[in-house]
């Protein structure tokens, strides 16, 4: 590792998106913190990226817990590591009419999307001194309501404008970016029971593509990273059209094929 790569700890991070970020991290020389729940996909990712140079330490974490950010912070303490940049990637979706939802599975929802990024930034920015980079994992979805996804809208909703706001705070103090992908081939929309929606037959994108777009906005200091061109566009035509249109045309695409 080059001596200012930095470590970082990256949360969600045996699939998907946060796979992706591991590798495209480990690539530039920083080593790497990797937590999530499955043990097993943890430790092999972190046995290739051991390969490639860089130390990769796993911890294998449910984060599903009011208690999982303090805990986390201090499993980091014990094993001694220094972390430089926090990205805060796991997050999970529920799909389908608010009024039939779990309400179970809405309170992870909110604790994994919303409470335990809050949580991390909070506890690790004390950790970086004069320096620092957190990386959140938003989504473009989170710039308009989503029918049939509200409250995964709305928790990335939180993100992006909490992330904004402390990056605004934190300027040249702490680099702030929030990551704001569309749809991405990745397990979530099966995990979330919506593999049948429109979501994601329109368009999507790769997670390594994702991850290096979200490597190069951080490293750059942006504050707002939207990686692909059509999500750029559905962003923009988001900000100019009337508010019932907005609605109605997130609820088509949210709905069943």
């Amino acid at each position: 590792m080059s001596d200012d790569a930095g470590t970082a700890l990256i949360t969600g991070a045996s699939s998907g998106i946060g796979a992706a970020l591991a590798r495209e991290f480990a690539a530039h020389g920083h080593d790497v913190v990797l937590v999530a729940r499955r043990e097993d996909r943890l430790d092999a990712l972190a046995d290739d990226l051991d390969g490639e140079g860089v130390a990769a330490t796993p911890i294998a974490m449910d984060l599903d817990r009011a208690t999982a950010a303090g805990d986390l912070h201090e499993a980091v303490t014990e094993r001694g590591l220094s972390v430089s940049i926090l990205v805060n990637n796991v997050g999970v979706g529920t799909y389908g009419p608010f009024a039939d939802s779990d309400l179970d599975a809405e309170r992870t929802q909110l604790r994994l999307n919303v409470v335990l990024p809050v949580e991390l930034t909070r506890l690790f920015l004390d950790e970086f001194d004069g320096g620092g980079k957190v990386l959140n994992v938003g989504s473009v979805a989170g710039f308009q309501p989503g029918p049939n996804l509200a409250t995964y809208y709305a928790s990335k909703a939180y993100v992006n404008s909490f992330s904004e706001a402390i990056a605004e705070e934190l300027r040249d103090e702490v680099t702030v970016t929030v990551l704001c992908p569309g749809p991405v081939d990745t397990e979530f929309q099966d995990r979330a029971g919506m593999g049948d929606s429109t979501v994601g037959s329109l368009t999507s994108n790769a997670p390594a593509a994702v991850a290096e777009a979200a490597y190069e906005g951080l490293l750059a200091g942006e504050t707002v990273v939207i990686p692909s061109k059509a999500m750029r566009a559905v962003d923009l035509l988001g900000r100019v059209m009337p508010r019932p249109v907005v609605r109605r045309v997130a609820g088509w695409v949210n709905s069943d094929r």
